[in-house]
């Protein structure tokens, strides 16, 4: 399980360093595609592994799974964090999220996300509220 909010910067060869924290769950290898909102996603490969085992059970006639599985596999990129923790985020996916310095890192459960840190604040401001307002169950058994 990945939890917290992390600060990190990225260098000037599109390195970012992990949070030492999921650097033991990660270390064996990774993946980073395209997520929600302009982030990244980052699953460690076991669970990239079950989340395309589980694509590969949804029905294939659904033209919206179609698209996003396009979207989700051809932008994947995998990885494995060099000695010092740090993983290189390939030049696509930089642009897609727009990291260029500052960037903040989130444990998100099972993955890890990775956003510049100005749409990370856009976001939490609008986020923030809904889920200060939340009034129905959002999560089957979380209230």
């Amino acid at each position: 399980m990945f939890l917290g909010t992390h600060t990190p910067r990225l260098d000037d060869k599109g390195r970012l360093a992990l949070p030492a924290r999921f650097r033991p769950d990660l270390e064996g290898g990774l993946v980073i595609t395209k997520g929600q909102e302009r982030c990244l996603f980052v699953f460690p490969v076991v669970e990239f592994t079950r989340l395309t085992d589980a694509m590969q059970t949804a029905p294939g006639a659904d033209r919206r799974l179609r698209n996003y599985s396009r979207v989700f596999f051809a932008s994947a990129s995998q990885e494995v964090p060099d000695g010092q923790g740090r993983i290189t985020i390939p030049q696509a996916l930089r642009q897609y999220a727009g990291l260029e310095k500052d960037c903040v890192v989130i444990g998100a459960n099972t993955r890890v996300e990775i956003w510049d840190s100005a749409t990370w604040q856009e976001f939490l401001d609008g986020a923030e509220q809904d889920f200060s307002d939340a009034e129905v169950e959002v999560a089957p058994g979380f209230f």
